[in-house]
């Protein structure tokens, strides 16, 4: 079976030193997660802890928020190669309902894995984004729901495939406003909303 998913974007090429320092910036920020916590991760703080610049850091994220959708950037990356060549059924090599199922549960546990970083890296003068994670999504759902009702004529595949991402991504994005998130990742909810989506997943496809 062909790969559902094109492959995110990389950046330009970087210089050798450039590339070092956003590899040495984002490991830095990884490891003051674990130990204070994504809100003690600030600018400065990573630029001493990192033994850079300021400057550096300021040019390469921007704002706060930069070094967290620089590091939902590479997470996100990781999570697609799962998907185009890991082990199946989340990977190529079983049929398209059972990757439209792992796809769900698979992404589900990622984003509660993620909440915290997917808050950090909201920029409260813009409005919430889709993100390229959602526009993934929404193109490996549409072409699994293709090869699991090839000579349906009864369905728009391009707006289910929208109403299920949807569907798929958007409850933790409402969960991004609530009072304590923390107490949502993690916790069975996220197998709940799993379980909900297979029954989705198979009503939807039921022949």
């Amino acid at each position: 079976m062909n790969s559902p998913l094109v492959p995110l974007g990389r950046p330009r090429a970087e210089r050798a030193d450039a590339a070092r320092n956003r590899a040495h910036l984002l490991t830095t920020a990884r490891e003051m997660m674990a130990e204070l916590g994504v809100e003690k991760v600030t600018m400065d703080g990573l630029a001493e802890r990192a033994g850079l610049g300021k400057g550096t850091v300021y040019r390469r994220f921007g704002t706060r928020a930069g070094i967290f959708h620089a590091l939902l950037d590479d997470d996100e990356h990781v999570f697609q190669e799962q998907v185009l060549s890991g082990p199946p059924p989340l990977g190529p090599g079983a049929e398209p309902i059972a990757r439209l199922i792992a796809y769900g549960r698979a992404r589900t546990a990622y984003l509660a894995d993620h909440l915290a970083i997917v808050r950090a890296s909201l920029d409260r003068n813009k409005p919430v984004p889709a993100g390229a994670g959602a526009t993934l999504t929404r193109m490996h759902l549409r072409l699994l729901l293709r090869l699991a009702r090839p000579d349906a004529t009864d369905i728009d595949v391009d707006a289910l495939a929208l109403q299920l991402t949807a569907a798929l991504e958007g409850p933790f994005m409402l969960y991004l406003s609530a009072p304590r998130p923390e107490e949502f990742a993690g916790t069975p909810v996220a197998d709940r909303l799993g379980d909900s989506w297979q029954t989705l997943v198979e009503s939807v496809c039921r022949t």
